[in-house]
């Protein structure tokens, strides 16, 4: 795709606008670049498009001048390891979006991943890495000095991705965002699973935590309920998934909450009863309880699955 709309989804990143390689831009360091890697659904194996696009924007504009890229296209499987090559040409680098998609045009699990951990190692000074879909996605536990942001929008996420990110290291990470999703697209992530992101250990200073779209939101709300991380949020997130008046019980039970800015419940299945003590426990806390799904006697169901 060489022009036309981004559609519905992320025509911004990282406060940038994403910008086609063949737009002329003044500014390169004020654009979040747009470049492709698989070029074909069918064939997974087929060779990355990845390496000639970099060429391409490394020899119109000053590689120091790179800021952020967003890589689309079928998947972004081949992306950590031709970034990772690229590393001593992108001093600048400091945002990378991998499986931007049109959310007209996309479903969620067909965009493929790989290992990400080589794009991590190779760029100490990134800050802020966010991940679309999870068809592939691996990740191993690491140490990393200046990631501030953290994002995986999944409509299943790996338990092993899940665990390695608690057993990693991030001194200045900010803002952590798991979209859990479901075991039918690769999901199925335990609270234990999640005991080193709650934990906090290796997160000091983490102000805004999202545990979304869980089928099992009500056990993941009892244990942020006791977990060590709360205590130091500004931010936290539990919606989009199957969250219902028991796990709402057992977050109203726990630790204080009041200390927090804000606690997004968005899409839940809350009855109005519930929804009215939650925000009457929280009187300084923006809540949102938007979406309500509660119907009595249906079944729940996460946002984003498929």
């Amino acid at each position: 795709m060489t022009g036309g709309s981004l559609g519905g989804h992320r025509d911004h990143f990282a406060g940038l606008r994403v910008t086609f390689l063949n737009e002329s831009v003044d500014a390169p360091d004020e654009v979040a670049w747009l470049l492709y890697d698989e070029p074909d659904v069918i064939e997974g194996e087929a060779e990355s498009d990845l390496p000639g696009g970099l060429e391409a924007l490394l020899t119109r504009h000053d590689p120091a001048l790179v800021r952020a890229l967003a890589i689309s296209g079928y998947g972004a499987s081949h992306a950590p390891g031709v970034l990772a090559a690229y590393a001593d040409r992108l001093p600048g680098l400091r945002s990378v979006f991998l499986g931007l998609a049109e959310a007209e045009q996309w479903e969620i699990s067909w965009i493929r991943q790989g290992d990400i951990t080589p794009l991590l190692e190779a760029y100490p000074r990134l800050e802020r890495l966010e991940v679309r879909g999870s068809q592939g996605l691996e990740l191993r536990p690491f140490a990393h000095d200046h990631l501030r942001v953290l994002r995986f929008e999944t409509g299943g996420l790996p338990p092993e991705v899940v665990r390695a990110l608690g057993a990693s290291t991030f001194p200045a990470l900010e803002h952590l965002e798991l979209w859990l999703g479901v075991e039918e697209y690769g999901g199925g992530a335990t609270v234990a699973d999640l005991e080193g992101v709650l934990s906090g250990v290796g997160t000091p200073a983490l102000r805004r935590l999202g545990l979304r779209d869980s089928p099992i939101q009500d056990d993941i709300a009892a244990a942020v309920a006791a977990a060590p991380v709360v205590t130091r949020l500004e931010e936290l997130s539990l919606g989009m998934g199957a969250l219902t008046d028991r796990g709402a019980e057992a977050l109203l039970s726990g630790q204080p909450l009041t200390h927090l800015r804000r606690l997004d419940l968005r899409h839940h299945h809350l009855g109005e009863e519930m929804m009215t003590r939650v925000r009457q426990a929280l009187p300084g806390v923006e809540v949102d309880l938007e979406e309500a799904r509660f119907e009595p006697g249906e079944w729940t169901y996460v946002a984003v699955s498929e």
